[in-house]
């Protein structure tokens, strides 16, 4: 059934249904599943959650070999959290899995507003997503590290979401110094060895003994998440409304310190 005054052409877009959301309720947060495209073609199911409460978005996604990826987005706090559980490889001696975390500003205009996502229902829930629009890699140095402890300081969220990652959650410094200057207590931040220091550190696929630091670099990618509203106009209606949504796919690429080489063993320089 399609509402009235929403065209033709979107039955089969995921559509932002307002006329819901009295029946939704408040407090509890409301889930999306779809399935979608990884950028190697094969298909896996993501969720999304939104709490308009708590102005939050969350999306999850196991990818092909295992590795569960979730991105948070507090939108009260200004925050991101991407968080990777990866499978361990325990013929080499590592734990069954190893969780990073990595925060970052939440910049303006980046996905949905949480009360818009909340909204979402999708027509043919077996329907295969793909992203609209591919956004560029964003490749960050993630030189600082987040003290768990006072992680709540930063955001409610980060508790939860980077629970299996009490020592591997990171910040880059220049948003250090931008929490610094809205007044985030210095205590949520610990040193890692300096940039420059880092920087004579070779990369983690160069080293051969597992027990050298050395400079990591994981990458991950949000397949599908709705990053705009897209908006429709009427001869019944004297402005433009929002009537669904325009999807991107976007790929991050972090690096970051470990002390060791056993902490990075998916990181290996390309063949040739």
């Amino acid at each position: 059934m399609r509402l009235p005054g929403v065209p033709p052409a979107l039955p089969a877009l995921l559509l932002l249904l307002p006329l819901l959301a009295p029946l939704l309720g408040t407090g509890a947060p409301a889930e999306l599943r779809v399935r979608v495209r990884l950028p190697d073609g094969q298909v896996t199911e993501e969720s999304l959650q939104a709490d308009s409460d708590a102005d939050s978005i969350s999306l999850e996604l196991r990818k092909p070999d295992g590795t569960l990826v979730s991105f948070t987005a507090d939108f009260k706090k200004g925050v991101k959290i991407f968080r990777a559980l990866i499978l361990g490889e325990l013929e080499k001696g590592q734990s069954q899995f190893q969780a990073l975390c990595f925060v970052t500003q939440l910049q303006h205009n980046e996905i949905i507003p949480s009360e818009a996502m909340a909204k979402l229902r999708q027509k043919n829930p077996r329907a295969v997503r793909q992203a609209e629009e591919v956004r560029g890699l964003e490749h960050l140095h993630m030189d600082v590290a987040v003290n768990f402890s006072q992680g709540a300081l930063l955001s409610p969220h980060l508790h939860n979401v980077c629970a299996e990652a009490v020592d591997a959650i990171f910040a880059r410094q220049e948003d250090v110094r931008f929490w610094l200057e809205q007044g985030v207590d210095s205590s949520v931040f610990e040193a890692l060895p300096k940039a420059s220091e880092q920087a004579e550190l070779p990369r983690c696929g160069q080293v051969g003994d597992r027990a050298k630091p050395c400079v990591c670099r994981y990458g991950l990618s949000l397949a599908w998440y709705p990053c705009m509203l897209k908006y429709c106009h009427s001869r019944d209606r004297p402005t433009p409304y929002k009537c669904g949504i325009r999807s991107c796919q976007k790929s991050y690429s972090f690096d970051f310190y470990v002390p060791q080489r056993q902490l990075c063993l998916w990181d290996e320089d390309p063949p040739g």
